[in-house]
């Protein structure tokens, strides 16, 4: 196998280039796309060509031509499919270029193909300086815009769907399409704040335990709020002062371009149209892809967000070093951040991201950060970096005590982190056999596995993961560009567990949860109960050090992950676009979501080859009755009767995706939907326990740190409400039942 580090996981798509607003389109304005447009004056700029630029094009033309699974030639017809991927990239909610803009850009449409091969990406450093450019003449525009009292008593509407429009033709369009964005917002906010007055009126208390933290996070947003004006004019004008100072802080941000931006945007266009998984990742994204296979990163333990001009401690990790410090604290406000014997860096209008990598840094290095208190006093903080832990990141189980199914283990599988056998490192299939062992030895012989939200990791956790049930025999199916078949096998014949297993999915299980579930399916061994399919990634990528592979001299290159393989279940099938399928489905709460492989652009096609030659699991039970009995009862269960009501009513509401902009009229619209979903949303109704849980002893929590005991508790008490988990339960007693 080459030396790669190869993985079956599910890749979320990056935020677009131009910020936080790119999903809001305004449909007074949008013009006919039929009509002509006005030419662009003038030449489009060029940002300095990066020196990596040769050597990425370089890397990208060989992994593409030589390792991709589709095998597929790098011409005009990817150069135009990438074009439009670069567009919708650069401004995909129509809200910084011009239709004349594009046009000039169009020039380029069929040179991608002749710039990678040319290791120039002239298009992608020239759309940077336009983009560039846009920004500026646009937070000009919102900040005119927001200078005068916005009137809300005229009778227009939005169209929030940025698909539904084309890029405006004149600047005035533009400003009017950034004036609808606006009032949309002002609308938003106000409302929130006449929410909040509500509650301060009428406070209502929940009898719930009041965590610690989150009251003092309560208090820190609650204080931000400030005082909240009595009328709706002096709301409106408080929200428009807020949006105003947030909008220029977020341009100003946004107003230098990383050298290697241009790169990364035109790379990943033409990855774009080979599948959606093939990603080009810069060195400073480089680290979030390590902190999702490993679970851990070497920090101080902080969650961070932008306040205004500042970035705010939102959160401190229970364990990490801030945590044990005890100086930094939940509300503080970074100044600067200083290096061990360097100058402190202003990180004042800084991104968020260059902030994060500055505080990140090697376990035993010390990083200093000036911060400005609650209170308006300033503190220097010196913390010597540690490895953080992050516990959410683990598998996590429990027994769980229900009235009609007796004791039930229940084991949480979020991904399938860490590499087996490196000295320190927990890794999924380690964690995993670790709990089956402990519910073994507790005499419990029925297991619900929850791989919900599982959207996958390394492939030799997902092989070895499936062999902890099974014995030894194949489970899954490898086919690379060339044909070529590979069979990887569990080749250990102990089992951990051997009792009655229901796999819990949902459709956000993806690629290696895919491969266990399928695999648990097909050998019978499981019964696989979701609230739908699965997502449907059927693709293996590898990920490649690019500066380790083209041993480059100089600046740092970063990470290719790119499509190697199609990956099939042992019964032949492939699970790209379908998915696994439920033996038995319950209520699904997120139906009205839009996910999935097949939505998204350039999917690999579904496939089949030839199965494989595996024993089945003997077993009693028989999937039809189960299914039957758990029909029956989820209809007659009052709480999972409601999501399908819930969901339908969240459905309506995505595709309604024209909004009025008429003060009246938005909020008869509000309260309206905001009636609809108390009445349903089971977040707002009081659920009781239905089992209790008792979890087992683990690496994450030690009864000497009380927030990492207010965190398990929190995780108890969801666990015990859970719905969905306790008909598991029930099917299991079916299912032993039928013995």
């Amino acid at each position: 196998m080459r030396r790669f580090l190869v993985l079956f996981t599910l890749v979320l798509a990056c935020r677009s280039p131009q910020g936080t607003d790119a999903g809001i389109a305004s449909s007074p304005s949008a013009s006919s796309a039929s009509d002509a447009a006005p030419p662009f004056d003038g030449e489009l700029a060029d940002l300095p060509r990066d020196a990596r630029e040769p050597v990425l094009a370089s890397a990208v033309t060989a992994f593409l031509g030589q390792e991709h699974v589709l095998a597929r030639p790098i011409d005009d017809s990817v150069s135009k499919e990438a074009f439009h991927r670069f567009i919708q990239e650069l401004d995909d909610g129509k809200l910084f270029l011009l239709e004349g803009h594009v046009q000039k850009l169009a020039r380029y449409e069929t040179d991608m193909d002749d710039e990678l091969r040319a290791g120039d990406f002239a298009l992608g450093r020239k759309a940077s300086a336009l983009l560039a450019s846009r920004r500026r003449v646009v937070a000009d525009v919102v900040a005119r815009i927001l200078a005068s009292p916005l009137d809300f008593t005229v009778n227009e509407s939005i169209e929030t769907d940025p698909k539904k429009r084309v890029f405006c033709k004149t600047e005035e369009e533009l400003a009017a399409r950034w004036r609808s964005v606006l009032k949309l917002r002002v609308l938003e906010r106000t409302q929130e704040l006449e929410d909040t007055l509500e509650r301060r009126a009428h406070p209502k208390p929940d009898g719930k335990p009041v965590d610690p933290d989150d009251a003092k996070r309560d208090a820190v947003a609650e204080k931000a709020l400030g005082e909240i004006p009595a009328t709706f004019e002096g709301r409106r004008d408080k929200v428009q002062k807020e949006l105003a100072t947030r909008y220029a802080t977020q341009f100003a941000r946004l107003g230098s371009v990383d050298k290697l931006e241009p790169a990364q945007t035109f790379i990943n266009a033409v990855n774009g149209a080979f599948d959606p998984h093939t990603t080009y990742l810069p060195p400073a994204e480089e680290a979030e892809l390590g902190i999702a296979l490993t679970g851990r990163l070497e920090g101080i333990g902080a969650t961070l967000r932008e306040q205004e001009h500042y970035i705010l401690v939102n959160d401190l990790v229970p364990g990490g070093a801030a945590w044990q410090q005890g100086k930094l604290e939940v509300g503080d406000l970074i100044i600067s951040v200083a290096q061990e014997n360097k100058e402190p860096v202003d990180v004042s209008d800084m991104p968020i991201g260059k902030v994060v990598s500055m505080i990140r840094g090697p376990k035993g290095t010390v990083v200093i950060l000036k911060v400005k208190k609650p209170d308006g006093t300033l503190k220097t903080i010196s913390i010597t970096r540690d490895v953080v832990r992050i516990e959410a990141t683990y598998a996590r189980g429990a027994v769980l005590k229900t009235t009609g199914s007796g004791e039930v283990g229940y084991v949480h599988l979020p991904g399938f982190y860490g590499e087996s056998g490196k000295p320190g490192e927990r890794n999924a299939t380690g964690d995993m056999r670790a709990i089956l062992t402990q519910l073994t030895k507790k005499g419990v012989s029925s297991l619900v596995f929850d791989l919900r939200g599982n959207g996958g990791g390394l492939l030799t956790h997902a092989r070895d993961i499936a062999g902890l049930f099974v014995k030894e025999g194949p489970v899954v199916q490898t086919k690379d560009g060339k044909g070529k078949v590979r069979v990887l096998r569990d080749e250990d014949p102990s089992i951990a567990f051997s009792g009655n297993v229901v796999v819990l999915v949902d459709r956000f299980c993806a690629s290696a949860a895919e491969i266990v579930a399928g695999a648990l399916q097909d050998y019978e061994r499981a019964v696989v109960v979701g609230t739908s399919a699965t997502h449907g990634k059927g693709t293996v990528q590898a990920v490649i050090d690019l500066d380790r592979q083209t041993r480059a001299k100089g600046d740092p290159l970063g990470l290719y992950k790119v499509t190697i393989e199609e990956y099939f279940r042992v019964s032949g099938g492939s699970t790209q676009l379908k998915g696994v399928v439920p033996d038995i489905l319950l209520p699904d709460p997120t139906s009205f979501v839009e996910s999935g492989e097949r939505t998204l652009p350039h999917a690999i096609p579904w496939s089949s080859i030839d199965a494989v030659s595996f024993v089945k699991t003997p077993h009693a039970w028989k999937t039809a009755g189960l299914a039957s009995a758990s029909t029956a009862r989820t209809s007659a269960n009052a709480d999972l009767a409601s999501v399908t009501k819930f969901a339908a009513i969240m459905g309506a509401r995505r595709d309604k995706t024209v909004k009025p902009l008429e003060r009246a009229a938005w909020q008869a619209d509000y309260k309206r939907g905001k009636a609809e979903l108390d009445a349903l949303d089971p977040k707002k109704r009081e659920q009781k326990p239905l089992m209790e849980v008792a979890p087992l002893a683990g690496a994450e929590a030690t009864p000497s740190d009380p927030r990492a005991q207010r965190q398990l508790d929190k995780w108890k008490d969801s666990l015990a409400r859970d719905p969905w988990v306790d008909e598991t339960t029930r099917i299991l007693e079916d299912m032993k039942k039928a013995r």
